[in-house]
């Protein structure tokens, strides 16, 4: 999982990471950017790339200012046997468009062009299956714009031949869910009604949201939570 900052601020980020203990490699990607790459405590594989066109709103905070601030995901980078089978999907049913292609990795772009619609597809002929546990990445989300969206392309998932759940509601947003021909589990979830539903966008995550049919449960559940410093 990658992180967009500003492209000059990666030596704030690398002193800082090195402060809290942590083991940061520098390197490039396979499309020109700088880049540094670290693991989080449990062992995902995160990296931080110095974008000189993203636009979006940074997540400022007190100690670290908007020209540094992380101004949210990059991209995603995907670990399959057979590149050309996912590329294809991401390319004919999800409308992406190759914008790069570098030794074993292939850039697609999906619903835009810069930071934040990335997604990376390595060939690793070699890997073993993948096991769901600490230190991996469950699924990918992509959004999409309505539910009438989101039933047309259902439609044409099923069409081609994969197995989609039905539509879940999920609160914030609702989403269908599918496996892409190399065993990658996609989300395809819906922007509205959005996380902001029950809480302003500056306090969002700073308060242990549940779905009704768990209200009951939630002494319990606070009970079991880690302290989460931020």
């Amino acid at each position: 999982t990658s992180f967009s900052a500003p492209a000059g601020s990666l030596d704030f980020w690398r002193t800082r990471l090195a402060e809290h203990g942590l083991v940061v490699r520098n390197e490039l990607s396979h499309f020109g950017e700088h880049a540094i790459r670290f693991s989080d405590p449990s062992g995902l594989g995160l990296r931080i790339v110095g974008s000189p066109r993203d636009d979006r709103v940074p997540w400022a905070l007190p100690n670290i200012g908007g020209e540094r601030a992380i101004r949210g995901i990059h991209g995603v980078t995907l670990l399959v046997r057979e590149p050309a089978k996912t590329i294809a999907l991401l390319t004919e049913m999800l409308a992406g468009t190759v914008v790069g292609e570098n030794a074993d990795t292939t850039r697609v772009s999906v619903g835009g062009s810069a930071p934040g619609h990335f997604v990376e597809v390595v060939r690793a002929d070699g890997a073993g299956n993948a096991v769901n546990g600490l230190g991996t990445v469950h699924h990918v989300a992509f959004a999409i714009a309505d539910a009438q969206q989101q039933l047309e392309i259902r439609h044409e998932l099923i069409g081609r031949g994969l197995h989609v759940t039905e539509v879940r509601d999920r609160q914030y947003f609702h989403s269908i869910y599918f496996r892409e021909p190399n065993g990658v589990l996609f989300e395809i979830a819906t922007v509205a009604p959005g996380f902001t539903a029950d809480e302003p966008l500056a306090e969002l995550g700073r308060a242990l949201k549940l779905p009704a049919w768990e209200e009951p449960h939630r002494a319990l559940i606070e009970a079991g939570l880690p302290s989460v410093q931020y």
